[in-house]
């Protein structure tokens, strides 16, 4: 059976550092489908395609080249934008597909699958509870996703994202954040870094683990109040370490974590 062709068109590409882009990705000929904030499509391109110059060779290259090299990404655009997609990436240097999909430029062609799925989302929180999301890397895709879509600025239920990364530069989106928290006194946005040692200029901001803003009470000195099980949801998306940290953290204090035989208050994507 012959392979899929590349019916997509990257439209923008956003370096946020060498190992951290954005793609936005235009259906050619098609209709994106209706998806939940929180839920994942699948980039493709042959084993033919060119390799960024940062990535390592490839050993053994693949097979057949003309078949496609397909993975999963979290959509970070909102679900009402159906002009495109958005994805954040963060290059995996020996991996097979990322380093062929920073070889990408505006224009330049690429599959995407028409199918959108997955269980991270917004179907099991009740809409009177508050949301905390926290995400290291490339986890908080799914938050973008989420806040544009899900955020009315000034309403009743507080929204906060906590993000980690090694440095200031990784931190993608930071300006978009900063500006809806500028606009949204329901939103609160604390990044924080673990190697500020390494900054050109020093980093004003938080410094550890983003486990640390909670253990440190972050969002209760922003809301004003504890969040608690009784009012709050909380996503953790991003490196399984920080999510296993976080989770045994939240079960101390109460929290359940939600499964498809009982339902609980935090909700978990690993991204690798």
């Amino acid at each position: 059976m012959p392979e899929p062709a590349l019916n997509a068109v990257v439209a923008l590409r956003t370096e946020i550092s060498p190992w951290l882009i954005i793609l936005r990705v235009v259906p050619d000929g098609w209709q994106l489908p209706a998806f939940a904030p929180g839920q994942f499509a699948v980039l493709g391109l042959p084993g033919s395609a060119p390799r960024c110059a940062m990535s390592e060779p490839e050993d053994p290259p693949p097979a057949d080249p003309s078949k496609l090299i397909r993975r999963a990404y979290s959509v970070a655009s909102s679900s009402l934008t159906r002009e495109y997609m958005e994805f954040y990436v963060a290059l995996v240097t020996s991996g097979s597909l990322t380093p062929r999909l920073f070889a990408l430029n505006i224009g330049d062609r690429v599959w995407l699958g028409t199918k959108i799925t997955g269980m991270f989302t917004f179907d099991q929180v009740p809409e009177d509870q508050n949301v905390v999301m926290i995400a290291t890397g490339t986890g908080l895709a799914p938050y973008m996703s989420m806040l544009t879509t899900h955020l009315t600025c000034g309403g009743p239920r507080r929204f906060a994202v906590l993000h980690g990364a090694r440095h200031s530069w990784d931190l993608g989106y930071r300006s978009e954040l900063l500006t809806l928290q500028h606009l949204c006194k329901n939103l609160s946005y604390q990044p924080v870094i673990s190697r500020p040692q390494t900054e050109p200029v020093a980093w004003p901001g938080q410094v550890g683990y983003v486990q640390d803003l909670w253990k440190g009470g972050a969002i209760e000195q922003k809301w004003g109040f504890a969040p608690t099980p009784d009012n709050t949801h909380i996503f953790l998306c991003g490196s399984p370490q920080m999510i296993d940290d976080t989770v045994a953290l939240l079960q101390g204090e109460g929290y359940k974590e939600h499964t498809k035989k009982e339902a609980g208050q935090i909700h978990v994507e690993r991204y690798w």
